[in-house]
């Protein structure tokens, strides 16, 4: 779900780097030392998990993992998310430098939507699976349709590859749903520490 470099209008590239700045200011502000480890683990896991591209017009289908990133991080998404698009930039040029902060929010912000749902649903244990699934699902469906906000207020002629994304993102979606729903099911039964 990258955005290349050059297709983006400078106030869309402008506007998205000043959200994720705040979102990458908030998490750490609120970050641990404690949690340093867990970081460098799921930049990792987001990383490789986003390494597998399939194109489509100026951005890609891929896992993103960002529904799983946000729920057991917080905020702290936002500079996991970063840091893991730095290093894509840096090493394989996905995506790119001015598109890092549009990127960045688009998967980084959804993340932090599904920290809040997964919140509001564990606090019921028959709704556990139901919250890790809605937001490994809404994580991805929510960053697609800010990736296509940004391409329309760009151009209007990007609708129909917007529609696309929005079709082709569905099933990754669902995959990413059941994945979130997986590790947050493991994790809660050999370190549910984690979950709080």
């Amino acid at each position: 779900m990258h955005i290349s470099e050059g297709i983006l209008s400078s106030p869309v590239l402008v506007v998205g780097s000043i959200l994720s700045l705040g979102g990458i200011l908030l998490g750490l502000r609120n970050l641990k030392n404690e949690e340093l480890p867990k970081i460098a683990v799921l930049s990792s896991t987001f990383f490789i998990a986003s390494l597998i591209h399939i194109p489509i017009g100026p951005t890609s289908a891929h896992l993103i993992l960002n529904g799983l990133t946000g729920i057991l991080l917080g905020w702290a998404a936002f500079p996991t998310i970063f840091l893991g698009l730095l290093l894509q930039a840096l090493i394989f040029q996905f995506g790119g430098f001015t598109t890092l902060g549009i990127n960045t929010f688009a998967m980084a912000f959804p993340g932090v939507v599904s920290y809040y749902i997964f919140s509001f649903f564990k606090r019921s244990s028959k709704f556990f699976f139901l919250g890790t699934f809605l937001g490994g699902v809404q994580a991805i469906i929510l960053g697609v349709f800010i990736i296509s906000i940004a391409l329309l207020e760009t151009n209007k002629s990007f609708k129909n590859i917007a529609t696309a994304l929005l079709v082709t993102h569905f099933p990754i979606a669902v995959i990413e749903g059941i994945i979130t729903t997986l590790v947050l099911g493991y994790l809660k039964k050999v370190k549910p520490e984690v979950l709080k």
